[in-house]
């Protein structure tokens, strides 16, 4: 596999006698998205992406293969979007949510030639005051723009159902970890947990305001000064806006927190050997891959009650525990669940994560995608 190269649209070959061709419209590629691409072009069809620059905060390296074609959202407007749909002439077109005028544009033009256009969102329905003015104010040039909607949970497709969706147009399921990256480790990371669990916590989590880093490293502070934690340690990867504060804070520089910044993804496998419970303590995750993937390595699991995805793969008390958002008080009780747990208990508690982690992977979302083809 190697990186492919970006066509222009006059390199694009005509639709005559061709596979099926999907066109996403996309933000910021990762490479469980990329997992899903693949999948959908095992399946025979020709896949088409327009994607966003690379996050800084997050640069992540991604392998894509020639049947996976990739153009650079910053090299053309609106009229170049339109002649790229125009060459390309696709079967379905999938949008990230609807906040790029660009992407929108195409997907009226689409759909009023019939085309089944996408939207694709992982925002849930939390019936905030600016939800209710979006639902009242972007109804219909939303409705106008897709016939259907693709998101990830239940809370999400309650918010497709407010902006005008019916049921038989909405599609769950969006997001699906790269269950075969994850999933070998927990057999691989089984075998090496046999002799003793692991006793770190591990957070991979942007440092932003919404993932709660700073709550996080002030409870399992004042539970290490307390003496409650026995030998266990909390390292966290990842990096952003607030890695230096949350970093030089107090709690942050305790000498049982680690910060090892940005990991690639093909290097996480190394970091978690070393650690047993994956933790997450966001105050707003509406929905949040990075569950799955730990999930399928086989880890128990730790997530406060604004995690979305919770609800596909959280079984309270069977794979691990909710704590609420937030609330140092709540962290320190979930984590002290754990440091009381024996071996067998955590053992136990992985195997069932792994069992739910691998319950939806790329190749049941490519034959969704699939499925959207009129």
């Amino acid at each position: 596999m190697s990186s492919a190269p970006h066509p222009t649209i006059d390199q694009i070959p005509g639709p005559l006698d061709q596979p099926a061709r999907f066109l996403f419209l996309y933000t910021e590629l990762a490479p469980y998205v990329i997992a899903c691409l693949r999948a959908l072009a095992e399946r025979g069809a020709e896949v088409h992406v327009v994607r966003w620059p690379v996050n800084r905060e997050a640069p992540f390296r991604m392998e894509v293969d020639e049947r996976i074609h990739l153009y650079e959202r910053n090299t053309m407007g609106t009229d170049g979007l339109l002649q790229l749909a125009e060459r390309i002439k696709p079967a379905v077109v999938l949008a990230s949510g609807w906040v790029d005028k660009g992407y929108l544009a195409v997907c009226r033009t689409l759909r009023t030639a019939g085309v089944p256009t996408v939207m694709c969102s992982d925002t849930a329905w939390r019936g905030s005051a600016r939800q209710w003015l979006a639902v009242g104010a972007g109804r219909f040039w939303i409705r106008s723009a897709f016939s259907h909607a693709w998101v990830t949970g239940t809370a999400q497709a309650d918010y497709a159902r407010k902006l005008g969706f019916a049921d038989s147009d909405i599609r769950t399921g969006f997001y699906s970890a790269d269950t075969d990256l994850f999933a070998p480790l927990a057999t691989s990371l089984g075998a090496q947990r046999a002799l003793a669990w692991p006793h770190r916590f591990l957070c991979t989590a942007r440092y932003i305001p919404t993932k709660g880093h700073q709550y996080l490293c002030d409870a399992f502070a004042e539970l290490c000064d307390a003496d409650e934690t026995e030998d266990w340690e909390l390292w966290i990867v990842g990096t952003g806006e607030l890695h230096e504060q949350v970093m030089r804070s107090p709690s942050g520089r305790h000498p049982r927190i680690r910060h090892l910044g940005f990991i690639q993804a093909e290097a996480l496998p190394a970091i978690m050997a070393d650690c047993g419970v994956f933790i997450l303590p966001s105050t707003y995750e509406p929905w949040g891959v990075v569950v799955q993937e730990n999930a399928c390595a086989g880890f128990p699991l730790l997530l406060s009650d604004a995690v979305g995805a919770a609800e596909r793969f959280l079984h309270e008390g069977e794979n691990g525990h909710l704590f609420r958002a937030g609330d140092r008080s709540s962290i320190k009780q979930a984590m002290l669940r754990m440091v009381h747990a024996n071996d067998d208990r955590l053992r136990a508690m992985g195997l069932r994560s792994a069992s739910i982690g691998i319950s939806w992977n790329p190749d049941q979302w490519a034959a969704v995608a699939m499925g959207l083809i009129r």
